[in-house]
């Protein structure tokens, strides 16, 4: 069997396949930014908490991603929970990276002005701040989903859903004809998803960035 004709048999599996890699990837970016963007605040704002926040977000990242996810097992069990918080313990270091490093490129002088406007701490991070560190979170954001995107196959491991089952199902029938299509077709779909959340984020930043510092 073909390539063309695995896609044509298989169209449908793929794309149920590509939904449910869609959705963990979308919880788990939700997740991750809610709980990254403050993180990053935290660390942008005190010097004695940046190094614990960074380092921490820092070190999920040195661990063997099958195993981080096989550490949750006991906790969570089989299936998405499991795969949504291992994902998400990968996804936080570059968003709290970027947007501590978009709050400290905020010009000095123009945190000064707004506070000699009268604004007050939070006001001033809403209303000056972060929009205009937006653009670097936003990147980090776009980084973080790629990661995720890639990631998230493994979650098959741990009976998690998504494209993996596709790529893990060919590897363990290779050596029968057309095993090598659903390799193919699962990292196909993956790549496509991918390039799909990447041209979305580069519209969000277009569109959602003040266009002074664009």
């Amino acid at each position: 069997m073909t390539f063309s004709e695995y896609l044509s048999n298989s169209y449908e599996n793929l794309i149920e396949l590509s939904l449910e890699h869609l959705q963990l990837v979308a919880i788990t970016m939700l997740i991750a930014t809610a709980v990254g963007v403050p993180l990053g605040i935290l660390a942008h704002r005190s010097s004695v908490l940046r190094p614990p926040i960074m380092s921490t977000t820092s070190f999920f990242l040195t661990i063997p991603s099958l195993a981080l996810f096989a550490i949750f097992i006991p906790v969570f069990g089989l299936g998405s929970p499991p795969a949504i918080v291992a994902l998400t313990l990968y996804a936080l270091l570059p968003i709290v990276g970027n947007t501590v490093a978009g709050l400290s490129s905020v010009s000095p002088a123009i945190v000064k002005a707004s506070r000699g406007m009268g604004m007050g701490s939070w006001r001033r991070l809403g209303l000056v701040e972060l929009p205009l560190a937006w653009p670097v979170i936003v990147t980090g954001l776009r980084v973080s989903t790629q990661v995720t995107i890639g990631i998230a196959a493994i979650a098959v491991f741990v009976g998690g859903p998504g494209l993996g089952n596709e790529i893990f199902r060919g590897i363990r029938s290779l050596g029968n004809p057309g095993a090598e299509n659903l390799v193919y077709g699962g990292t196909l779909a993956i790549v496509v998803i991918a390039l799909a959340f990447d041209g979305a984020f580069v519209l969000v930043r277009r569109f959602t960035t003040p266009r002074g510092i664009r």
